[in-house]
């Protein structure tokens, strides 16, 4: 809604746009309340933003300059409505979208600026969970976001994809659309631990990318196999009392095996050219997973020497820990841990739960009681739900019979 007003308004007017969407949701909680939830609500909500976007038009069309190729199309009342209805049609929308994708991404901003604002107005991302993504504060994140918006607010119209610099900015809204997927799959947000909605939007929004000629290169077929590799896992992410499970005890049998199939067929696809992007390399990761029966049937040496390649392309700390996890699969514990304690930049993980319950389940392996039953119960004051919680409080529990055993 907010890119469709946009293509309307102008980039410039951004706030407008956002504001007439928020007129939309404020009136669905008032009428929805008496008349219920209407059967496509989603249409009901662009109706209404699209009605209270031509009441604008017409209120301000003397007083606001309004997109410029536009303009004298929203002068006249014979042009207006028809103008605006077409413009909300879904192969309008669906195109606005990119162009709002490749709108945020202005070279002036920095990568990480562009990617919040992807995740912001086209995702629908709350401060908060941007933050977290990012391994970052929340008010350095609403900083970002406000200045990115007044930069993006410079311009007049949204981005075409034939402007020359296309290329340069597709790499952003790839890596928003990756955050976004991994928000759904193990995110932060205070709700659940998997939000698989979130996974879905991120994939239809790269499927934005994959049916246009110009954004279907290797890399974005790469990022979208991905996605469905890690998708295919979800319905066995949470058991059937609604806790979390780890890759090493899922039901494989519950895996989508279309998604798999999927996911491989587009890996296969996007070994065409030379190009070898980090999605490249994930998606060869997801793959190994996805061809093993079970953990101990994994080829954990070939996910080393993967994670050794997409360290050497996005040297990150989540990178560099789950590649730490691999080498303790594959050599042990001790190996393990020795990997976690030498990650660069380590500090940036003090925030992640997952980061003391990797140190927790090594140790636990190591025969380190104590130790482990320390990083569980600093992971459980970290969970950022009640899903984590839960988790962490089983693998604090957990240390209780290794403690005793060890005591006889």
């Amino acid at each position: 809604m907010v890119a469709a007003l946009t293509r309307i308004f102008g980039v410039h007017n951004l706030a407008l746009a956002e504001d007439v969407v928020q007129d939309a949701f404020c009136r669905a909680l008032e009428v929805w309340k008496f008349q219920g939830v209407p059967q496509n609500s989603s249409a009901w909500l662009m109706r209404t933003a699209k009605n209270r976007a031509i009441d604008v038009l017409r209120r301000e069309r003397r007083v606001r300059a309004f997109a410029p190729e536009l303009e004298g199309l929203l002068e006249s009342e014979w042009t207006l409505v028809p103008t605006v209805d077409e413009l909300l049609t879904a192969n309008a929308i669906k195109d606005d979208q990119l162009r709002m994708m490749f709108s945020c991404c202005q070279p002036r901003l920095r990568e990480q600026a562009q990617v919040a604002l992807v995740l912001h107005l086209l995702c629908g991302f709350t401060v908060g969970e941007i933050a977290n993504a990012f391994l970052s504060g929340r008010a350095a994140i609403e900083k970002r976001i406000s200045r990115a918006k007044k930069v993006l607010a410079g311009s007049k119209r949204l981005f075409d994809l034939t402007d020359r610099d296309f290329k340069a900015r597709l790499s952003a809204v790839q890596r928003a659309l990756y955050l976004l997927f991994n928000e759904g799959y193990h995110g932060a947000s205070s709700e659940s631990a998997v939000r698989a909605e979130l996974c879905a939007e991120a994939m239809r929004l790269t499927s934005l990318l994959i049916d246009h000629p110009l954004t279907s290169i290797p890399s974005t077929r790469a990022l979208y196999a991905l996605m469905c590799l890690n998708a295919a896992r979800l319905p066995a992410r949470v058991d059937s009392d609604g806790n979390l499970t780890t890759l090493y005890v899922q039901d494989r049998s519950r895996w989508n095996r279309g998604l798999l199939t999927q996911g491989l067929r587009l890996m296969d696809s996007a070994a065409a050219g030379p190009e070898l992007s980090e999605y490249h390399v994930e998606a060869a990761i997801a793959a190994v997973h996805a061809g093993a029966s079970g953990v101990g049937e994994t080829d954990w040496a070939s996910i080393v020497a993967l994670y050794d390649t997409l360290m050497s392309i996005r040297q990150t700390p989540v990178v560099g820990l789950n590649r730490a996890i691999a080498i303790a699969q594959a050599e042990g514990p001790a190996r393990g841990l020795e990997e976690i304690h030498a990650i660069r930049d380590r500090h940036r993980l003090a925030s992640y739960p997952f980061y003391q319950a990797a140190l927790g389940e090594l140790e636990l392996r190591a025969g380190n009681i104590q130790v482990a039953r320390a990083h569980f119960e600093g992971a459980h004051a970290l969970a950022r739900n009640s899903m984590e919680r839960t988790f962490m409080q089983q693998r604090i529990d957990a240390c209780d019979p290794f403690k005793e055993k060890l005591t006889r």
